[in-house]
């Protein structure tokens, strides 16, 4: 997956309407975004890789972006 098949992604999975350019912002510039998406994420992204991931993990990432590089590391 890369960062755009991302994007794609949490657009699908969650709803929130973002770009590849908007991955890199923190969330507090995302406009609607809130700790019930990264729970929702989680649970996408666990079920697409068929691998679980990390809550507590994801609770210390910053933006999108750094979701996306520790689901697919």
């Amino acid at each position: 997956m890369t960062i755009d098949d991302f994007a794609v992604f949490v657009r699908d999975e969650i709803g929130l309407d973002v770009t590849p350019a908007d991955v890199g912002k923190s969330f507090d510039e995302l406009p609607g975004w809130d700790s019930v998406h990264l729970l929702s994420l989680l649970t996408a992204l666990e079920r697409s890789t068929g691998r679980p991931l990390s809550l507590p993990d994801l609770l210390d990432a910053a933006s999108l972006e750094q979701i996306y590089a520790k689901a697919v590391s």
